[in-house]
């Protein structure tokens, strides 16, 4: 299952029925799951794990050092998660020294064509970047997000769960979960309601429950701050509510409105 071309350093450690394609080089320190295949011409630099089942294809450059000017050299780390899939050409560094030193892609995240995270980047489970997706560094996404095609992420952005972000928008404020943003600069469009009872089975006194949360935070012009109080004394508690309060109250560098 490993091509005559392939370079693997004496260092790797590669699992059961692993594929190495023509021309790809893994460097010392790498760890590749069960069943993982990569494609030709790939590069995954040291001190990267790669999940098992994962598929990366051609030309794609995994874990090389952060495009980051104050990176000296730290033993960084880069992450890939169980089941991910990574298209032609992207690419993943790892973290630094400054940033928590780890870029995590979590399990079964869909990673199109040309798409880049930066250093420091923690995505959750089965997110999807559409072609030319663009992470800065420091970027949380959380679990079942989608990114539009030619998205691009500010540094330090929250993305939330089971948000879906526009083609060609620029995220510049954290986005919420469970809504829908985009334009340059983004905007929110309302509840992703189609994205939460496809993947997530929100049932309909929840999804009630969150369009009057959604309400009472975009549409009353209120400031933040009311908005918390009025969802707390108004609206029927459920994990949605309470996962949609809780990344208003914690966001750090403004929220998207």
């Amino acid at each position: 299952m490993i091509h005559s071309t392939a370079i693997i350093d004496k260092g790797a450690e590669l699992g059961t029925n692993v594929s190495i394609g023509p021309y790809s080089v893994i460097a010392n320190h790498v760890k590749i799951g069960d069943n993982t295949i990569i494609g030709p011409h790939v590069t995954v630099d040291e001190h990267t794990t790669v999940g098992k089942d994962c598929h990366i294809f051609q030309f794609s450059s995994i874990g090389a050092v952060p495009q980051a000017l104050k990176f000296e050299g730290a033993k960084t780390e880069a992450i890939i998660g169980d089941g991910s899939v990574i298209r032609e050409f992207v690419t993943i560094n790892r973290g630094t020294e400054f940033g928590g030193g780890v870029t995590k892609i979590g399990p079964r995240n869909y990673l199109m064509a040309y798409c880049h995270i930066a250093h420091d980047c923690h995505t959750g489970k089965e997110v999807v970047f559409s072609n030319n997706a663009t992470l800065a560094g420091h970027i949380e996404v959380g679990d079942c997000a989608t990114l539009g095609g030619l998205v691009a992420v500010h540094q330090f952005v929250r993305i939330g769960e089971y948000s879906f972000i526009g083609g060609k928008s620029a995220v510049v404020k954290d986005v919420p979960p469970y809504v829908i943003a985009a334009g340059d600069r983004a905007t929110l469009h309302g509840l992703n309601k189609v994205g939460l009872k496809r993947r997530g089975g929100i049932d309909d006194e929840s999804m009630k429950a969150l369009k009057k949360a959604y309400r009472i935070t975009f549409r009353l012009g209120i400031t933040l701050n009311e908005a918390i109080v009025r969802i707390k004394a108004e609206v029927d508690d459920c994990n949605e509510v309470q996962t949609f309060l809780d990344f208003l109250q914690s966001s750090e560098r403004g929220i998207t409105r």
